[in-house]
């Protein structure tokens, strides 16, 4: 390691070097690509000179969701702000225009610009930032909560083990990321519960996004039979961990034995056909699969990588550590970016909301991959928060465009790197107790208690 590595002047010493190659500087740098402007082009809708125009809009709506305060109020006093002091004639600081603008957005606008962005961005990995050559895309789910309204509950219902008032509704995501780049490929929307909308229902919607020689790593919800054979038919190999039930009965005497704890064994086609399967699918599914079950400490992972001489045991147990990623991935987004609650009234504006936030998450992404290419060290080195701030400083005061600028905010990104955990447990439990007590009844009966009886004694 070099002596000086971490300090400001060696990585800025790095960046000009790499910035002076001209193609290499622009390697990631989407924000001024002609590409996203012909694709911003192409996806506009048809409308009239307005005090709100899309591409306003868009760029007002994704400020909103990296403030801390993300009231459509705040948006529009900074946007007639900065007309004041850019000299512009005054505008009414009222919101009504800018929510009919934020309405009238079309939300394939916003979620073909994110997952543009972030494919773009992982299409153009170099070579360090992939295994084995190979790109390795991770999957997950988690849930959000949307406002308590009569709209979003019929279209997102609250879960029923809840009682009506007191819960919100929620509705799930899934989502498909690179493992290398970190950056958003796809992500899916649904109700949190009902037929169709479960996480093995949710990804096969987005099995297109991937390409021929990827590897798909995922946890125990994923390992079943007709996932991995629809992965398998377009040669994608898996890697998830084994269902817990499986787990139970994994006897390495049976099969192929590959190594201790290590062997191929052929999984049946289920006798039962799924409720969501076609039987013209059920019927076209393959009798037997052969998957590789190999014990990694605590856990047993399944896979298609059959071959223990070119992916070793040792090999596949540090691939599904890093499986972790995602789990960190989905709490940038949801509590660093703050979309764990949503702010709009209606579902349809609720997914254009979830879809702003994956987009400014991929553009800070790509800022991250530009400083990591330039400074020459991995994405994942780098902190999400600390790059998000800087963003925020740097959209504040106005720095557009200054290559200087430009290459200085990079080496500013790069000095802050997320230090190295292996094997970090936390209990998930927090240790802040809450100062009100939870809401028991429907917020009107007990409005109409404290009328009648006041605020309980211990309630301050």
């Amino acid at each position: 390691m070099h002596p000086n590595r971490g300090s400001g002047t060696w990585q800025q010493r790095i960046v000009r070097c790499h910035a002076r190659e001209g193609d290499s500087y622009r390697f990631f740098n989407l924000l001024t690509e002609p590409e996203l402007f012909e694709q911003v082009e192409s996806l506009l809708p048809q409308h009239r000179e307005r005090m709100f125009p899309p591409t306003e809009t868009l760029s007002m709506f994704l400020a909103q969701a990296l403030s801390a305060d993300r009231s459509c109020q705040k948006a529009v006093d900074e946007a007639a702000t900065k007309r004041l002091v850019s000299g512009l004639p005054l505008c009414s600081t009222q919101t009504g225009a800018y929510c009919r603008a934020r309405k009238r957005l079309p939300v394939e606008m916003v979620s073909t610009l994110a997952r543009y962005t972030g494919r773009w961005v992982s299409a153009r990995m170099p070579e360090p930032w992939r295994w084995r050559g190979r790109r390795v895309c991770l999957v997950d789910g988690t849930t959000l909560r949307l406002p308590d309204t009569p709209a979003n509950q019929d279209e997102y219902p609250q879960p029923g083990t809840q009682r009506a008032g007191l819960g919100y509704p929620r509705c799930r995501v899934v989502g498909l990321l690179c493992l290398g780049s970190a950056a958003l490929l796809d992500a899916a929307v649904g109700p949190y519960q009902g037929k169709g909308n479960s996480e093995q229902s949710l990804v096969r919607t987005m099995l297109d996004v991937l390409e021929f020689g990827d590897v798909l790593l995922g946890d125990a919800y994923y390992a079943t039979y007709f996932l991995l054979c629809a992965l398998h038919a377009r040669g994608i190999d898996a890697v998830f961990e084994q269902h817990g039930s499986r787990q139970r009965v994994a006897d390495f005497r049976r099969g192929e034995r590959l190594g201790p704890r290590d062997h191929l064994i052929e999984l049946p086609k289920p006798v039962i056909k799924p409720d969501w399967m076609s039987q013209a699918d059920y019927d076209a599914a393959p009798e037997r699969l052969k998957v590789r079950e190999v014990r990694a400490g605590a856990k047993i992972l399944l896979t298609t990588l059959l071959d223990a001489k070119r992916t070793s045991k040792s090999e596949l147990k540090q691939l599904y550590r890093s499986r972790w990623h995602i789990e960190l991935d989905l709490r940038n987004i949801k509590t660093t970016l703050g979309m764990e609650q949503l702010s709009c009234k209606t579902p349809e504006m609720a997914r254009k909301e979830i879809w702003i936030y994956l987009l400014a998450y991929n553009l800070i992404r790509l800022m991250m991959a530009q400083a990591a290419y330039l400074s020459q060290c991995q994405p994942r080195e780098l902190s999400f928060k600390h790059t998000l701030q800087l963003w925020i400083a740097w959209y504040r005061y106005g720095q557009h465009g200054a290559d200087n600028a430009i290459a200085g905010l990079f080496v500013l990104i790069a000095q802050q790197r997320v230090g190295e955990r292996p094997g970090r447990i936390e209990p998930r439990a927090i240790k802040r107790r809450p100062v009100y007590p939870l809401l028991m009844e429907s917020r009107e009966i007990a409005r109409a208690k404290i009328r009648k009886h006041g605020h309980p004694k211990n309630v301050k």
